[in-house]
């Protein structure tokens, strides 16, 4: 949304082939985490046997939140943050075990599970009003606005799911917080806020907008994680690429925990992006890779340089400060989240590139379970999960060079997505930025780097 001047907005090098009826109905559905032939895959090779999808279905049915009859508890009003009388964790459990349900019925054909998957979708869209609470409001609106509309995508089509009014719940309830965030940050100066607080929005902004066939919305989605002024967009989130060809993430300087959450928040935003025909897994010389890739080793306890940053914090206009990360945080190698499959899978199968430290850790992972798998509190939800069954892929046969830059997806790709992108452009942006009354610094972000150790 917000980007240094004279910043041009690219799109992908190659998209998939659109169809007319792709282009009248708007956005492909399914088409956020999971496409038709990703269901597919996964329901066929979970009635073959086949390793390791049978696994990973086995931890699906195994969470309490996946089984048939699960009844919702919605709220007119959601609170996140101190002071506040809190009930998000009632949002966060029924958001998954709609997902869970939505997903078990995919893979397994039961209708039941696709029934309460619509009953908790319905009961939410029929009640909930607003989210309210201190400034982790808009973590809430960001991480369950991109669940919910997952969620919703697998029973889209359920001759009982109210589609319409789910719709305008996405519009109205999470993503103008998630948009807001992006454009003010809460007041604060752009770079107050960590990475995940703009990857979080990103992920809102980018699925409630092709849920809802709104174009405008998920170009400017697409756009910041190019341009962004936030620590958000990718040059942002992964500031200093080595010669090793590793690329250091910015949250590596604060814990591991947000680390972790930012590489799934990232990918996630890529899978959903590709899902609809534009390549941000690629962008930038593949970028997030080398991010990914830092993380892992990192995480499996491997030394990895880092390089000082210092970035500005406080209101506009009132109290301000500055703050040093100069070297990663301690790891503990026993920590996990569910997000290195469908990065791992997205590399070394459909592009056949190597991954080392992403391969060796989703392999340490498997098989990836869900919410509830990862403790009680939210950090345990913060990503849908189930990696292992729905993204193993069989290996692309002998990827030629430019494979690595076409989504190649069982889902019919967003009509005109490189138009779309071009024809949006710097004026748009620049505009809105405007009339959020905000004034993009001269050269970009507001980090001061120095060589470090």
């Amino acid at each position: 949304m917000l980007k240094a001047a004279g910043a041009a907005v690219t799109a992908t090098t190659a998209l998939p082939a659109t169809t007319a009826a792709a282009a009248d109905s708007g956005f492909a559905h399914p088409g956020l985490l999971h496409t038709q032939t990703d269901l597919a895959r996964m329901a066929a090779k979970v009635k073959a046997g086949a390793a390791p999808y049978t696994a990973g279905f086995a931890k699906l049915t195994a969470n309490r939140h996946a089984q048939s009859g699960w009844t919702p508890n919605p709220q007119a009003t959601v609170y996140r943050g101190a002071g506040s009388p809190q009930n998000y964790a009632t949002l966060y459990n029924d958001i998954h075990a709609a997902y869970q349900n939505g997903l078990r019925h995919q893979v397994g054909g039961d209708s039941a599970y696709a029934d309460t998957a619509v009953s908790i979708l319905n009961a939410w869209s029929a009640k909930l009003t607003s989210l309210q609470g201190s400034a982790d409001r808009f973590l809430a609106a960001g991480l369950y606005g991109y669940q919910f509309a997952n969620a919703a995508e697998l029973v889209r089509d359920h001759p009982d799911f109210e589609l319409s009014r789910f719709q305008e719940m996405l519009t109205k309830v999470f993503a103008p917080l998630s948009d807001d965030f992006l454009v003010r940050h809460n007041g604060a100066v752009v770079t107050n806020y960590w990475t995940n607080w703009d990857l979080c929005a990103m992920a809102c902004v980018l699925a409630t907008g092709i849920f809802c066939d709104n174009r405008s919305q998920v170009t400017r989605a697409i756009d910041y994680f190019k341009h962004g002024e936030g620590l958000g967009s990718v040059r942002n989130a992964i500031p200093v690429v080595y010669d090793n060809g590793f690329a250091e993430w910015l949250e590596a300087g604060r814990d591991q925990g947000h680390a972790l959450l930012g590489v799934g928040l990232m990918g996630t935003f890529c899978e959903m992006a590709w899902n609809q025909g534009y390549d941000l897994y690629g962008y930038d010389d593949s970028r997030f890779l080398k991010g990914a890739q830092y993380v892992a080793k990192w995480s499996l306890g491997g030394d990895v340089s880092y390089t000082a940053n210092t970035r500005a914090k406080g209101a506009i206009g009132g109290w301000s400060g500055r703050e040093t990360a100069s070297a990663a945080a301690g790891v503990d190698p026993a920590m996990t989240r569910p997000i290195w499959a469908m990065i791992a899978n997205h590399y070394t199968k459909r592009r056949g590139l190597p991954a080392s430290y992403v391969t060796r850790i989703a392999a340490k992972s498997a098989p990836e379970g869900g919410g509830g798998d990862y403790g009680p509190n939210s950090g345990g939800y913060d990503q849908l999960g189930f990696g292992t069954l729905a993204f193993t892929r069989d290996r692309v046969a002998s990827p030629s060079p430019d494979s690595g830059t076409r989504p190649q997806t069982g889902a019919t790709a967003s009509p005109a997505a490189a138009q779309d992108l071009a024809a949006t452009g710097s004026s748009d942006i620049a505009g809105w930025s405007a009339a959020a009354g905000i004034t993009a610094v001269a050269g970009g972000l507001l980090l001061l780097r120095r060589r470090g150790k």
